[in-house]
Parts: structure tokens; C-alpha cells; sequence
């Protein structure tokens, strides 16, 4: 449970991060930022893995850059979920996704890896 708090810490960072460089991505409060972080996490646990698995041809021919549309999608997805939070369009998704994806990356480089072995 720890880990997950964690990593949606780092999410919420990352979602941030996004609001402030892109002028596309709103989140009306910090509260709002959270639960953003919260609800991407479990759409990625979720929704993601039967995407990815009925994309995967796609998957394959890009050699694995359709993840990164897979990625803006999910967040659409919660910018859809969740009132307080909206996304201008598919570029703006695909920016704010790619930022997240790296902030999460160094928080796992920082804090370890997702699953304890």
C-alpha cells in the first residue's frame, strides 16, 4: 500500500509538472491533482493491459511508440472521469503523458522499483 501512495505522490508531481508547462492541461485544485494521480493509477492497472492487449498489432509495427498513445489515452480517459480536470486535446494528452511517464521513471530510478522482489 505504501508503494502505491508513493508512486501516485510521484504521478501527482508529474501531473504537476504538466499543468505548469502546458497550457492545454488544466486541474482546477490540489485536491483535484491527487485524485488525478489516484484515478490514473488504477485506470493504468485496469483499463490499460486489455488496451494494450487489443493494440498490440499497432504495437508491434511501431515497435512499441503506440504505448505512447496508449499512455495520452489513459490520461484523457481521467481528464473525462474526473470534473476538475481538462485536456485541451491529443497532443496536449501525448505531452502531459510523456511528462508523467518520465517523472514516474526517475521517481522509480530514485525510490526503487514497483514491485519488491
Amino acid at each position: 500500500m505504501t508503494r502505491f501512495v508513493m508512486r501516485a505522490a510521484i504521478a501527482a508531481l508529474g501531473l504537476w509538472l504538466a499543468t505548469e508547462w502546458l497550457a492545454g492541461l488544466y486541474v482546477d485544485r490540489a485536491v483535484t491533482l491527487v485524485v488525478a494521480a489516484l484515478l490514473l493509477g488504477i485506470v493504468n492497472a485496469f483499463v490499460r493491459p486489455l488496451v494494450v492487449l487489443l493494440t498490440l498489432p499497432f504495437t508491434l509495427v511501431t515497435l512499441g511508440l503506440f504505448l505512447l498513445v496508449i499512455n495520452a489515452a489513459m490520461l484523457g480517459l481521467v481528464a473525462l472521469l474526473l470534473p476538475g480536470m481538462q485536456v485541451a486535446g491529443f497532443w496536449t494528452a501525448f505531452l502531459a503523458a510523456l511528462i508523467v511517464s518520465l517523472v514516474s521513471g526517475i521517481g522509480s530510478l530514485l525510490f526503487g522499483p514497483v514491485v519488491k522482489r
